[in-house]
């Protein structure tokens, strides 16, 4: 059995000794070890820089990048010592591409009978692979932060985790969930003979009545939804309903909006019809998506209480491409939207409302999100709009203005490089020779 003795002095001697040896060798090696990990600076140059701040770019454009955060942007600045410089030559830099509507876990193919098919029998973790590529290819066209509004089986929430757990590369996720409309509406699906397919309830979005589309609206927020949608009128690619005409009541789109917003969500109302519109900006919604038929006096409405109108120019070309290979039921719904939707953009432009960036891509091929812009200029819409559009003004809408949509001291590094001006050419917009995502880039940069 040990007792407890007094130390000797040779041993507390040799101790102290130790001790004291530690301590210099812990402070040296925490010396080190702080200068190893001081963070490193990059800098991007350009010939132009666009910030997002304005319509307008400025010259010899400078991004000064430190722990994945921006310490100083504008033009002609100093070069910091020892920082890795990027030059990217006659390019314009820009704030990291928003797009405000997608739908990353699907894309339509050239033939709507195969889609159908093909989307009955394909397992989730196979579509969960799709959805990966299609981030990817999302991600190296600049877009590196989108709002997913609406998906199946939960694909759209695995894929913004493994997104942010860095499994995947892809842009930063905001995702619906499902989609909340009624039954026989636009978010209720096909109308296969009765129990044939099971009829999908407020989990899986479709609700009848306010009490039913709050729980609908609890029930997304339970899995993961970063944003609420909802559909208050009929869209095109559904067989079931009309394009134009309202599908929920007030109360029921009162509930959702009410509902969401009690939850710190925004809502997103997807709308053609124009009587839908009104009660959509009536419940309180944060943007409209689509409005192919909304009239000037819904416009105007729209403007007076910052409702930000998502226009999805791209959409609507990419169907009115396939219309014969369309059900006819959905091909004249295609005709009719396309036929209202330049002049109700033309109007919203003139009207002074809000306009986000949005492409519903999915409908277009995932990558082609660029493209929504030249649509944009081409209906009347200067460039430097059409780039504040897919920057600060979706920055504001998506609630990130705080961290992202312009280059500017502390906001995250999300910063993308495109050939020549994108005010001269807005086409330069279409294929970024340049992409960084929280400070690490992605494409270019080599």
């Amino acid at each position: 059995m040990r007792t407890n003795r007094p130390l000797g002095r040779g041993v507390r001697a040799a101790m102290l000794g130790f001790c004291l040896l530690s301590f210099r060798i812990t402070t040296a090696v925490g010396v080190a070890f702080a200068a190893d990990a001081a963070p490193e600076r990059t800098v991007l140059k350009a010939a132009h820089i666009f910030d997002g701040t304005s319509e307008i770019s400025k010259p010899n454009g400078v991004v000064i990048i430190e722990s994945g955060k921006i310490v100083a942007a504008g033009s002609g600045l100093a070069v910091p010592a020892g920082a890795t410089v990027i030059d990217l030559g006659d390019a314009t830099l820009l704030p990291g591409l928003m797009d405000a509507h997608v739908h990353l876990t699907m894309e339509f193919g050239p033939s709507w009978s195969q889609d159908f098919v093909d989307g009955m029998l394909r397992f989730p973790a196979e579509q969960a692979f799709y959805a990966a590529a299609n981030a990817k290819k999302t991600l190296e066209a600049g877009f590196t932060t989108v709002r997913n509004l609406g998906g199946d089986d939960y694909v759209d929430i695995g894929l913004r985790n493994a997104i942010n757990k860095g499994l995947v590369p892809g842009p930063r996720v905001l995702a619906a969930v499902h989609p909340l409309g009624p039954t026989g509406g636009h978010g209720d699906g096909t109308p296969f003979p009765p129990g044939r397919v099971p009829q999908g309830g407020p989990v899986d979005g479709v609700c009848n009545g306010s009490e039913e589309c709050r729980a609908a609206v609890r029930f997304q927020i339970k899995y993961g939804a970063d944003v609420i949608k909802l559909m208050p009128s009929g869209g095109v690619l559904s067989l079931a309903d009309t394009v134009d005409a309202p599908q929920m009541t007030q109360a029921e789109i009162n509930a959702v909006v009410d509902e969401a917003h009690n939850w710190g969500r925004k809502a997103a109302a997807h709308c053609h019809g124009d009587a839908a519109g009104k009660m959509a900006i009536a419940a309180g919604v944060d943007s409209i998506e689509h409005g192919s038929f909304l009239k000037s006096d819904t416009l105007r409405l729209m403007r007076d209480k910052g409702v930000v109108l998502v226009p999805t120019l791209l959409a609507g070309e990419t169907v009115m491409a396939r219309t014969d290979k369309l059900p006819p039921a959905i091909a004249a719904k295609a005709k009719a939207a396309m036929a209202a939707r330049s002049d109700m953009f033309k109007n919203a432009l003139r009207l002074g409302v809000k306009i986000g960036f949005g492409t519903d891509s999915a409908v277009s091929l995932h990558g082609d999100n660029g493209k929504e812009f030249a649509l944009m200029t081409g209906l009347g819409m200067s460039a430097g709009a059409a780039l504040r559009s897919a920057t600060a003004v979706d920055a504001e809408l998506l609630g990130l203005a705080d961290r992202l949509g312009t280059l500017e001291k502390g906001k995250i590094a999300d910063v993308i490089a495109v050939a020549g001006d994108p005010l001269q050419n807005i086409t330069t917009m279409e294929k970024p020779i340049f992409v960084m995502k929280e400070g690490v880039v992605v494409v270019g940069g080599h």
